[in-house]
């Protein structure tokens, strides 16, 4: 089955109310497919968070596989610092994670942002 994360803008008050829809479904035993969702307060912290080269990190990653901090940066051509901060990003947001051996790996298949143009 393939894993999907949606990420998208949205407010303590959206994101509590989508929790407590959640509740009361589960309250009524409905079946709920397992939703993943990363949501920003803003357009200018998400592009903040999830820059180019970041993406092309998470883009590397899912291609390549399980990967050493050192080998990734070597695959994208960039400075290990540089990488290893974007790692230590990506990892406390949800968005890559550790195997057991301590590489890095993408745990999504899909990574899929909305972004509403009104409200």
């Amino acid at each position: 089955m393939r894993k999907e994360i949606q990420i998208g803008i949205g407010d303590s008050v959206s994101t509590a109310r989508g929790f407590i829809d959640a509740w009361k479904r589960a309250e009524k035993n409905e079946k709920m497919k397992a939703e993943h969702r990363l949501d920003f307060e803003n357009l200018e912290t998400l592009l903040k968070t999830l820059t180019s080269g970041r993406f092309v990190l998470l883009k590397t990653l899912r291609k390549n596989g399980p990967m050493s901090i050192r080998a990734l940066a070597g695959a994208l051509k960039r400075d290990y610092k540089n990488v290893h901060t974007d790692v230590k990003k990506l990892e406390l947001i949800g968005l890559v994670s550790r195997t057991n051996d301590e590489k890095v790996s993408v745990p999504w298949d899909i990574v899929q942002a909305r972004l509403r143009l009104a409200a």
